[in-house]
Order: structure tokens, then C-alpha cells, then sequence
């Protein structure tokens, strides 16, 4: 099982959005993310960057809130 971080930066800032993703589906500027129990979230923006060997995921997020669901 391939698991990753999900970092989102927005102007010069980058933080961490979610740990241990799972999925993510991307729908035009809309990406949602899903990690191993089952949190979603859900990111416009696009992705920038993919490093499958480091396990790191980075997106240009677009709007300045993330929508949650499920996260606990």
C-alpha cells in the first residue's frame, strides 16, 4: 500500500492538509482527498508535484478554505 502526505501552499506558505491519503480524485480544479480511516477532504487547486517514492503529494490550493468531511 502506497500512502502519502498531502501538502497544500497557498502564496508562500505549504502545510500539511492530510497524512496517510489513500485516494485522491481530481475532478477539474477540485481534488478530494481520502486517507486510510476513512477522512476526506476536499482542495481546489492543482496538483504540482508527485514524489511516489517519498510518499509526499503537493498542491497550488486556489481557495483559502479546505472543505472537511469525516475527519476525526
Amino acid at each position: 500500500m502506497c500512502l502519502a502526505t498531502v501538502y497544500g501552499k497557498k502564496k508562500e506558505s505549504e502545510s500539511i492538509l492530510i497524512k496517510n491519503a489513500s485516494r485522491l480524485d481530481v475532478e477539474g480544479n477540485v481534488i478530494r482527498i481520502r486517507d486510510i480511516m476513512g477522512g476526506e477532504i476536499t482542495v481546489e487547486g492543482t496538483i504540482s508535484m508527485v514524489d511516489l517514492a517519498n510518499s509526499v503529494v503537493k498542491i497550488n490550493c486556489m481557495e483559502e478554505q479546505v472543505s472537511i468531511a469525516n475527519l476525526i
